[in-house]
């Protein structure tokens, strides 16, 4: 006889699932707060134009959108709109519409249609520059060719 005996095998322990929803509604909540929505819809139909070189944003999150094109639920013939956070506003609207989005000195970008008139386009790059934001970047398309 040996000095040790093997015992029987201990049954093992199940694990216990008590926990298991508190598990899955932590795990819930996290990616509903990380998660992030998108809070601008375009009014505006933008078209826009082809690149031949682009570079990235360097922080969207700091970037202030402004639309330039025709109104969605327009007629025709309608005249080109600028819309920023949601709302509509007038060429004399612009400066003060981004001065108030607490996002100074901070990257404008400009997204045009394609078939909007340069003289807007300039309007609205002289109510930028009252409103002292001095970074702006055109928004365009590429296409990859493989």
């Amino acid at each position: 006889m040996s000095k040790f005996k093997k015992s029987a095998k201990k049954k093992q322990a199940q694990v216990s699932t008590a926990s298991l929803p508190d598990i899955v509604f932590m795990l819930l909540f996290f990616f509903m707060v990380v998660t992030v929505i998108r809070q601008k819809e375009a009014l505006v139909d933008v078209k826009l134009p082809k690149a031949s070189e682009l570079t990235k944003l360097v922080d969207p999150r700091k970037t202030e959108h402004i639309y330039i094109g025709k109104p969605r639920r327009s007629e025709p013939n309608a005249a080109p709109a600028i819309q920023i956070n949601d709302k509509f506003v007038k060429k004399d609207g612009v400066a003060p519409a981004i001065s108030g989005s607490g996002l100074e000195n901070e990257t404008v970008a400009l997204k045009v249609d394609k078939g909007v008139t340069m003289g807007i386009v300039t309007d609205v790059k002289t109510e930028i520059r009252k409103a002292n934001r001095l970074k702006v970047q055109y928004m365009a398309y590429q296409d990859v060719v493989d």
